[in-house]
């Protein structure tokens, strides 16, 4: 039979467990995230970087007809509109990336680099980068092991993965410390990864850096959601799109008056261990920062199953989000995290388009 739920008509359902699941066709809207997703992958934009990937989400959130702003700190907010303006609902999520920056100009003329954000050397080797000067241009390159020859080098298999031990090789005709600053690079520039995105016919979503991207592309879908099925939400609702979520402060500040809730939408974990796959909407309930309001996890669940979204609750021990630091910033908010399932994390990423649709199913029944 057809239920109206906060003004949406819906396919209702019992799934067997006593729960009533009401079905809604996204198709239309996880194509859109999948589409806003892969664009937003290949614009560079680790933790430091930003300012291009913050232009463009603005612009898309502009398209969709709503007010947006570029922060002082360089993330954006956008007004997604909502009756209440007392009781706010604030959605966290985050477009920089991890990535590197030029540490040395070795005698040799490559680049040792420190890791911006959680960048870890053993899955990014091989790897090809952009080494972006600060006044002339982008060089291209690949990050390395140290003599890297296996025909050469008897130590490869023993070799530490790290920071010391691997290097850019830039694709240019340098020899010597020299060389290399004659090009304009120098210590401080910025060293982006290729993101390496691919969507696969059965719908697996693979690249760098989908923790925070997919989240962005799924916040854009609720907004086209919003949009075209003319819904004003009951309370006010904003999202707020963070450049530092990888060093720890990116939901620091720029939360909008009247707020008394934010829910970061990051990235659900999947590994040994944990219930979630790449197909749900992950609810965390505790991560290294400590547990999430319980009111707001229960209320997440409920929502879940109300939504016929396929969920899992996990616990995450090596995990910190935006949110966290909205609240250690000093703001009294009631917190919550969800998000698709990504394997890998922080390595090359994978997630499927149904764990995305699952989190916009959830976010439509609960902050719609």
């Amino acid at each position: 039979m057809l239920i109206k739920l906060y003004g949406h008509s819906l396919n209702e359902e019992n799934d067997g467990k006593g729960y009533i699941m009401k079905k809604i066709d996204l198709t239309k809207y996880t194509d859109f995230i999948v589409e806003e997703t892969t664009t937003l992958l290949n614009i560079d934009s680790p933790t430091g970087y930003t300012e291009e990937a913050a232009k463009w989400v603005k612009e898309e959130f502009e398209k969709l007809g709503f007010e947006a702003k570029i922060t002082n700190k360089g993330g954006v907010v956008v007004d997604l509109t909502g009756k209440d303006k007392n009781d706010g609902l604030l959605l966290e999520a985050h477009t920089d990336t991890l990535g590197g920056m030029v540490a040395t100009i070795k005698d040799n003329g490559r680049l040792k680099l420190t890791n911006l954000g959680g960048m870890n050397p053993n899955n990014a080797e091989t790897e090809n980068v952009r080494v972006i000067t600060k006044f002339d241009g982008i060089y291209e390159g690949t990050f390395q092991l140290n003599n890297a020859s296996i025909h050469v080098n008897g130590e490869y298999n023993d070799t530490k993965r790290d920071w010391d031990t691997c290097e850019v090789v830039l694709d240019e005709d340098v020899n010597s410390k020299e060389d290399t600053e004659k090009l304009g690079i120098s210590v401080g520039d910025i060293v982006c990864f290729e993101p390496n995105v691919r969507v696969t016919k059965s719908g697996y979503i693979k690249s760098r850096f989908l923790d925070d991207k997919l989240s962005v592309g799924i916040l854009l879908g609720l907004a086209k959601y919003i949009k075209e099925k003319k819904v004003t939400p009951k309370r006010a609702l904003y999202a707020h799109i963070t450049v530092f979520e990888e060093v720890g402060h990116g939901g620091c500040g720029s939360v909008p008056e009247g707020c008394t809730e934010a829910i970061s939408v990051d990235m659900g974990c999947v590994g040994d261990g944990l219930n979630c796959t790449e197909k749900q909407v992950s609810i965390c309930a505790k991560d290294s920062g400590g547990p999430y309001s319980y009111p707001v996890v229960q209320a997440l669940v409920a929502a879940a199953k109300e939504s016929g979204a396929d969920y899992a609750i996990d616990i995450y021990p090596h995990y910190g989000s935006d949110v966290e630091a909205t609240l250690e910033a000093g703001n009294d908010l009631r917190h919550g995290l969800i998000g698709a399932g990504v394997y890998a994390s922080h390595g090359y990423e994978r997630s499927h388009r149904d764990g995305a649709e699952n989190v916009l199913r959830l976010l439509i029944q609960y902050a719609l």
